[in-house]
């Protein structure tokens, strides 16, 4: 639920250019979050040496490879489905084998395996290194199984490929894990215990981004507040730390600041952020370089101090606020959205009624709404009672997202009139006429193609509006180019 899951990617299959050393072919189809479709990018990187070249064409597959997602009942749905129609085209291509990648094959490598018997490999996010070993494995005729959680693992060495990429953005992943024990959530069972990136292999890979184009990066984690280097390790041994480790640890501030410094005219964003851990150190960062975004995905999840207590939220609604007051006071054109799950276990009409005065409050740019579904394995489940109805859920739910697309509009109506910075991501979907791109705030903004084109950050006139799409006319080059 910490993560922003794009419903337009969702089951994205993987291409990439062709190896012409290369003779076997990789379907990968990628599920939930932008974690796993920066791993699919790790995933293709390691194969592409052990001879495979993407495909989008299932039928001409000799691998096929699905990265799942556990945060939500409909993505395990959807994949499971998916297996069945990955079998079927088995029956004609015997040859084919069939893995499970990710979040649900801890989780379920039994029922896959043993019980199901519906996939041949099941690999675990820790253990895409070991891909090579395990397709020998069922090469031989063996079922493969690798979903051992590491401490240390974070695929710095890895020069992940670029999925589907428009040539301007990508994600650069900073973190692996998360110890936020939050009673609705999978990750801390399915992607094991925090640990961060060698803050100079991040460097590194955006200064390659750089070299090769791209204009933004989203520096990507479960909670990239909660960065930390010390020279490798797990967060939580931070403690038993050397002096000089400890005085020469990287925290995310420095980290924002060390890549804003390195690229400065590449923007810099970053996702997702949690409450407890957000510090002004990273606020201030932020308005001291132009190039990183002023934009902030900043998960509640809820307005009530009780369910927030029973979420295991290591933060008060009045925490909350007073976060959001400084950054308002910091950075005044900030943009925040946020997370939020209708209807978690126990919650009354009051609480339900403190989320709405607290989405008052706050007025979110943008926001990601659920209504509770109770995810195997985790303390919520286990020891909760999923009790409140399904139809209250649901109108809370239609409750929540009315508000937010009042908000929404409020809060995209505060451009109009203005001059900004939009960098030119892709061609409309609406009209192959027009640009979209996006503000620092991450709104989005479509307007006459004229002369630019893609990667170009142009300066645009902001004219009309939608509830969440400004519509202008590009005015000149931005002196970002």
């Amino acid at each position: 639920m910490e993560k922003i899951i794009d419903e337009s990617v969702q089951g994205s299959a993987l291409a990439l250019e062709k190896k012409n050393s290369n003779n076997k072919k990789l379907y990968i189809e990628s599920y939930g979050c932008q974690m796993n479709f920066s791993d699919s990018e790790i995933v293709a990187s390691i194969l592409a040496n052990e001879g495979f070249d993407t495909t989008q064409t299932l039928t001409e597959a000799d691998l096929v490879l699905v990265n799942t997602c556990s945060i939500r009942e409909k993505a395990e749905l959807t994949v499971r489905k998916r297996l069945e129609k990955f079998n079927a085209i088995k029956r004609d291509r015997p040859h084919m084998k069939v893995g499970v990648l990710g979040c649900m094959a801890e989780r379920l490598k039994h029922q896959f395996l043993e019980e199901e018997k519906i996939v041949d490999m099941v690999v675990g996010p820790d253990a895409y290194k070991d891909l090579p070993n395990l397709i020998q494995e069922i090469d031989e005729g063996r079922n493969a199984v690798n979903v051992i959680l590491s401490k240390d693992e974070t695929y710095g060495d890895i020069a992940p490929v670029r999925l589907n990429t428009n040539g301007v953005t990508a994600y650069v992943s900073i973190t692996r894990g998360c110890d936020n024990m939050c009673t609705f959530c999978v990750v801390p069972f399915t992607r094991g215990r925090e640990r961060s990136r060698d803050p100079q292999s991040i460097i590194d890979e955006v200064n390659d981004l750089a070299k090769r184009g791209y204009k933004e990066i989203t520096l990507l984690g479960q909670n990239v507040d909660s960065y930390l280097w010390y020279g490798g390790g797990l967060k939580k041994d931070f403690a038993k730390a050397s002096d000089m480790e400890k005085a020469t640890a990287v925290d995310f501030s420095q980290l924002l600041e060390r890549t804003a410094l390195a690229q400065p005219k590449m923007r810099i964003r970053f996702s997702t952020s949690n409450p407890q851990d957000m510090t002004l150190d990273v606020i201030h960062t932020m308005a001291k370089h132009k190039n990183i975004c002023n934009a902030i995905h900043l998960p509640v999840q809820s307005g009530s101090d009780r369910i927030l207590k029973e979420m295991n939220r290591l933060h008060t609604r009045e925490e909350y606020f007073e976060l959001i007051d400084n950054i308002r006071k910091i950075i005044p054109d900030c943009s925040i959205s946020q997370d939020m799950i209708i209807g978690f276990p126990t919650e009354t009409e009051e609480d339900h009624k403190d989320t709405l005065s607290l989405m008052e409050y706050v007025k979110y740019d943008f926001g990601y709404m659920f209504s509770y579904s109770e995810r195997p394995g985790t303390m919520a489940e286990r020891k909760m009672e999923d009790d409140v109805p399904e139809e209250t859920k649901k109108r809370r739910l239609s409750e929540v997202i009315a508000l937010q697309r009042e908000h929404c509009q409020e809060r995209t109506q505060r451009h109009l009139g203005k001059v900004q910075e939009i960098l030119i991501e892709s061609t409309s979907k609406k009209s192959d006429q027009h640009f979209m791109g996006r503000n620092s705030q991450n709104t989005v903004a479509v307007f006459p193609k004229g002369d630019y084109k893609i990667g170009d950050f142009v300066m645009v006139r902001m004219d009309e509006c939608t509830s969440a799409t400004l519509i202008g006319e590009a005015v000149e080059y931005s002196d970002n180019n």
